[in-house]
């Protein structure tokens, strides 16, 4: 479902004129990350090593999530209230997005009481809506910022 939602944002971004290729690009990976996420998952275990047999999410998908939210935030403005999902068309395809990837990593979170998982695999579900949370901010400081929380507005 993440990864269907993402396919969305994908394609609101390029439906924008495709002046976004580098996250464009950054999403397909990340793409690509959820189907070996979803192989991990599949297959349960106590050993989380990668082999030619079994597929697992490891430490270097999780560093370029850290790396690009770092590199993302980097030309952003500090964020001073919470914001409201929403603004352009491509950024509210991505905060659905956002809201899917936190709720999987909720569920693995539950399943992870029952079972054995990949500790990597949590790490990257959190990272990933954090990633997610951070484009979209990205997404709108080039189409009119963001859309921020007014408290007590409908008093």
């Amino acid at each position: 479902e993440a990864n269907s939602a993402i396919g969305v944002a994908i394609a609101a971004l390029e439906a924008d004129g495709g002046k976004d290729a580098a996250l464009i690009a950054g999403l397909r990976r990340i793409q690509n990350d959820l189907f070996d996420l979803g192989a991990d998952i599949a297959t349960p275990g106590d050993m989380f090593e990668p082999s030619d047999m079994e597929l697992r999410i490891v430490a270097g998908q999780v560093e370029w999530l850290e790396n690009s939210i770092d590199a993302a935030n980097a030309n952003l403005e500090p964020l001073t209230s919470f914001i409201l999902p929403g603004g352009s068309a491509p950024a509210a395809a991505m905060h659905l997005a956002r809201a899917i990837a936190r709720r999987a990593e909720r569920s693995l979170v539950a399943v992870a009481g029952d079972v054995s998982i990949n500790p990597q695999a949590l790490i990257y579900l959190n990272r990933l809506s954090d990633y997610l949370f951070v484009l979209c901010r990205l997404i709108n400081a080039g189409r009119g910022g963001d859309v921020r929380w007014v408290p007590g507005q409908s008093r």
